[in-house]
Formats: structure tokens, C-alpha cells, sequence
């Protein structure tokens, strides 16, 4: 079904180059959108054109035509005058609402199917009749976008992206679900990973300048067959899932290149549990004070120098010394040895991981 505000506009624009007045009328007699308020008077005038064989028909100063949905009566278009050019203008304004009904009926189609073809519910001879019916092309190259909005049901992030990828005919943007928007992207020969992270910043910035949203977008890999693009949609989703735990300070988050959060995302919960209490006894991460806590990070960014951690945390050299003498007293774990800090840098991720599946669960 068309929106009444795509109806408004295209009698609006109709009316606007012609000079005459226009409405579209449901088949009860109820008028859906009008470019003047005089249409109270015709509403039995339609319902008596609706039971009539006719298609068009002049009656009382106005002009009636039937539009149809393949073979269903879908509107009545009302065009107020009774000349020969009002005709010609009523039979413009059918011809073109019904072309739109075609064209979102197609639409729909194609949203239906790349719905039901990245949640994997068609089979592989239903994927292949459907895209040929829908003139789908199966062997292109495609990539999915995955785009995670702060807040539900954020229509103006949907239609902030349908606009920056209006012009991709072969691009399918939809949405599987409250929060988050996906984008099936055809890609020409030539394109890259590098391109695709491109694209990805595009959107971030977009979306935060235009339509003021705070997003993050993760996409998969590249595929060459339509029915790999399930695949690509659960690569983008663990992309997301990966860069929400262990990266948050990312907006861009990439299939390919997850990193040791790859490894510990597809870890058993219990594994988690034992590593931790191995490492550390009945002590976590979580129960530092605030201030070991932003220690131990700053060494990590800094690479393990002392040197340049201490200025940044505007220390003394000794003072960070101390904290690392300390940590290592109660961890049993010396972070300015190699080994050492990559054992509790992978903790310090586990721990993470470990809270993010306590949330989900509750």
C-alpha cells in the first residue's frame, strides 16, 4: 500500500502544474489525501461509481476514475471539472499512482526476500527462483552492512541511509529488527576492504551529522553468490558483537580483522571461569581500584614503557614502578615481563566477555 504522503505529493505536483484540483478516495468514500477541502459532498457519488462497470465517469462538476491493483480496485481519483483537458489530467494522475503501486509492491518483494535471505529461512532452489523473479542478480559481488542505532525505531537513520544509497538500483537496505539497519551493498570489480571501511566511516559521519544518531557499523566479508549472504550478515553480526565487548571505542568494526576477540567471543562461559580463577584466585580485574585499573590500561597503550606511561599519568617513573610492584605482589603477574602482560591482557578481555554474557542473560 502507498503512503497517503506519496499520494499528497503526487497530486500536489500534478495539481501544481496544471492548476486543477485532484483527490484520492479509498473505496468506502473516505478521502485519503486532497489539494482542496471541498470533497465532503461526493462521498455517496463514489460509492455509486464503485458498484458501476464504468472506469471513468463525469458526474456533478467532477470526474471519477478507477485505479487498480492488478485486477483489484484499489483508489478513486477525483479531479473537479468536467472538460475534456480535466480528463486527460485525471487519466495522468491514475497511470502514475498506479505505476507506484507496482513499483512498492516490488519493493516489498524484494525487502520480503532479503529479510528471509539473511535470517536463512529459504532454501537454496526458493533463493534462486525468487532473485530470478525479482531479476536479482546471483553471481555479483556483495557485502553486508550491519548499522546498530542508540535508540529503537530510528526512522530517521533508515531514511538518512536509503538517501546516501538511493542511486545503488542494486543495493537492498532493510531491517530485521528494532535497532539495527542492514545494508546488502553490490560492489564493482575493483573494490576492496579498504573501500568497504571507507563506506563504513562514510555512514558513521553521515548518520551523525545528518541525522544526528550515534551508531556503529560492522560488515562481513566479501561474497560472490547470492546465497552467501547469510553468511556475510552473521560475520557483520559477530563484527558488532566483538567490537561492543572489546573494542568500544571503535564505530567501525570489521569481520577480518577481529583479533584475539575473535578467539575468546567463541569461548564456553565455564572455560572463561576456570582461565580467571587460574589466573587470578578469588581476585578479578573488576575488584581494582580505579587507579590500578587506569595504570595497567596506559601501560598497555603505551607498549609496556614505563618511561612514557609514567609522563602521560603525570607520575614519577618510581610511582609507577610501585603500582606494578604491587600488582604483581597480589597477582603473581610482572606486567613489564612480555609474557606476563599478554596473560593478563587476554584475562583482562575474558573478564570482559564474562560480564557481556551476564547481561545478555538477564
Amino acid at each position: 500500500m502507498i503512503s497517503n504522503q506519496i499520494l499528497q505529493n503526487t497530486i500536489d505536483g500534478v495539481k501544481g502544474i496544471t492548476k486543477i484540483d485532484l483527490s484520492v478516495v479509498d473505496t468506502e468514500g473516505n478521502v485519503l489525501v486532497e489539494t482542496t477541502g471541498d470533497s465532503e459532498g461526493y462521498g455517496s457519488l463514489v460509492r455509486s461509481f464503485v458498484e458501476s462497470p464504468a472506469d471513468s465517469q463525469a458526474m456533478q462538476g467532477y470526474q471519477f476514475f478507477k485505479v487498480y491493483d492488478e485486477s483489484q480496485l484499489e483508489y478513486v481519483v477525483v479531479a473537479k471539472g468536467d472538460a475534456e483537458d480535466v480528463y486527460t489530467i485525471g487519466k495522468i494522475v491514475v497511470f502514475q499512482i498506479q505505476n507506484l503501486l507496482v513499483a512498492y509492491k516490488e519493493r516489498y518483494d524484494k525487502d520480503n526476500f532479503i529479510k528471509n535471505l539473511l535470517l536463512d529461512n529459504l532454501l537454496l532452489v526458493d533463493i534462486f527462483n525468487r532473485a530470478k523473479k525479482l531479476h536479482i542478480e546471483m553471481n555479483a559481488r556483495r557485502v553486508v552492512f550491519i548499522i546498530e542505532t542508540s535508540k529503537e525505531k530510528d526512522n530517521g537513520a533508515l531514511e538518512t541511509v536509503r538517501s546516501m544509497f538511493a542511486g545503488g538500483t542494486k543495493d537492498f537496505i532493510t531491517a530485521v529488527d528494532e535497532k539495527n539497519i542492514i545494508l546488502v551493498k553490490e560492489l564493482g570489480e575493483k573494490e576492496t576492504y579498504e573501500n568497504l571501511e571507507k563506506t563504513a566511516q562514510v555512514i558513521v559521519d553521515m548518520l551523525n551529522t545528518e541525522a544526528m544518531a550515534r551508531v556503529r557499523v560492522a560488515y562481513g566479508t566479501i561474497i560472490k553468490d547470492i546465497k552467501e549472504v547469510s553468511r556475510s550478515y552473521k560475520e557483520a553480526k559477530m563484527a558488532l558483537d566483538v567490537g561492543k565487548i572489546f573494542y568500544s571505542d571503535k564505530k567501525v568494526m570489521a569481520y577480518s580483522n577481529l583479533g584475539i576477540g575473535r578467539l575468546i567471543y567463541q569461548l564456553p562461559l565455564p572455560l572463561c571461569k576456570m582461565f580467571i580463577k587460574e589466573i587470578f584466585n578469588d581476585n578479578t580485574p573488576d575488584q581494582f581500584d580505579e587507579e590500578t585499573l587506569t595504570t595497567i590500561n596506559k601501560f598497555f597503550e603505551n607498549n609496556l614503557n614505563v618511561s612514557e606511561t609514567s609522563r602521560q599519568l603525570y607520575i614519577h617513573r618510581n610511582t609507577l614502578v610501585y603500582r606494578l610492584d604491587k600488582l604483581q605482589k597480589s597477582t603473581g603477574l610482572d606486567l613489564r615481563v612480555f609474557e606476563d602482560a599478554i596473560t593478563f591482557r587476554i584475562a583482562l578481555m575474558v573478564v570482559k566477555y564474562m560480564n557481556y554474557l551476564e547481561t545478555i542473560e538477564y
